[in-house]
């Protein structure tokens, strides 16, 4: 056998090997390659990274299919000996991943000398819109926080034609603003009259959303946009949320099982830390990581008003997939 052959049939075997993990893995390697596509106008940086103890063996199967399906490969390194040395690593790679966007992701002392193995996903994201905001229409004005507070922010404003859609139930407007290439857009759930955010929270999951955004509630018309300046920036630690869901046992001990990844017993999750930044302005965005009888209007006037004055929600959604990258509450600029 030549040693092409060895090479294909090789690959072949760890490609059965990593089919039989489940079509879910499958489907992720899929959509990572649908939306890191070099040929975009917008710039997004999906990268995750392994790194794993040199005292403990990983499953070469794992290892494989991690790489094959997330691109996620293993970096070998002494979390004992070179605690700091490797924390600064790990930031680094965040931090270029990210355009220097997020910064010192595992804080001092939060990576452990009993370290076994850390699991790291950055995503940063850059898009121009397909309608940019002119500088010159910048103006100071007033942010409702509360019924009887408000701030001063810098609000955008221009008119174009977007879609748009006015729901009853929650009450409020859905407002899709699109990058360029149309590949990518940001969705804004803006509470209307005496409705607020938390209304709108309550009511939101993943039927819902596709649900209000579907193309029977999004009418194309010519908006009169208002939109605040903002930048947000979040520091999440997984671990209460994770459990809150009840995924318990991943972090205990004895009770945790990812004899998939490794013969080696008492292996667990001791941490899972979240970062993102957003940066939202009259260019576009930057950002990094990490129902039908609802239509109240029949007859609409000839250009809508759509004035982002108050807190409200937003996403960045993958047009072809539907795929939700980024999501947000402001609450104060």
């Amino acid at each position: 056998m030549k040693n092409g052959d060895v090479e294909k049939s090789v690959k072949e075997k760890r490609n059965d090997s990593c089919s039989q993990a489940g079509r879910i893995h499958s489907e992720f390697g899929v959509l990572f390659s649908q939306i890191n596509q070099p040929d975009s106008n917008y710039t997004l940086s999906i990268a995750n990274s392994l790194y794993g103890t040199k005292t403990m063996a990983f499953h070469q199967q794992y290892v494989s299919c991690s790489e094959k399906w997330y691109q996620a490969r293993l970096q070998t390194v002494d979390f004992e000996q070179s605690t700091e040395e490797t924390r600064k690593t790990i930031n680094a790679w965040v931090e270029n991943k990210t355009n220097g966007k997020v910064t010192n992701l595992f804080g001092k002392g939060t990576i452990d000398p009993s370290s076994v193995m850390v699991l790291v996903n950055a995503i940063y994201f850059k898009g121009q819109w397909q309608n940019k905001f002119q500088e010159r229409e910048t103006v100071r004005s007033p942010f409702q926080l509360s019924e009887d507070k408000n701030v001063t922010v810098e609000m955008m404003y221009q008119i174009g034609t977007f879609k748009l859609a006015f729901l009853k139930e929650p009450h409020m407007q859905v407002l899709e603003l699109p990058y360029v290439n149309n590949k990518l857009s940001m969705i804004i759930l803006l509470p209307v009259g005496t409705a607020n955010v938390k209304q709108i929270e309550k009511q939101l999951n993943s039927s819902t959303f596709h649900e209000w955004t579907s193309s029977s509630n999004m009418m194309e018309r010519e908006v009169e946009v208002h939109l605040p300046r903002f930048k947000l920036e979040i520091k999440y630690e997984l671990n209460s949320l994770l459990k809150s869901l009840g995924v318990t046992d991943l972090f205990n001990q004895v009770k945790a099982d990812l004899s998939g990844m490794s013969p080696a017993k008492g292996l667990y999750l001791s941490k899972a830390i979240h970062k993102s930044y957003l940066d939202v302005g009259e260019e576009g965005t930057e950002a990094a990581a990490a129902t039908g009888d609802s239509i109240a209007v029949k007859s609409l006037p000839m250009r809508a008003q759509f004035k982002a004055n108050h807190p409200f929600l937003f996403f960045i959604r993958h047009t072809h997939t539907n795929v939700i990258l980024f999501c947000g509450k402001l609450a104060s600029p």
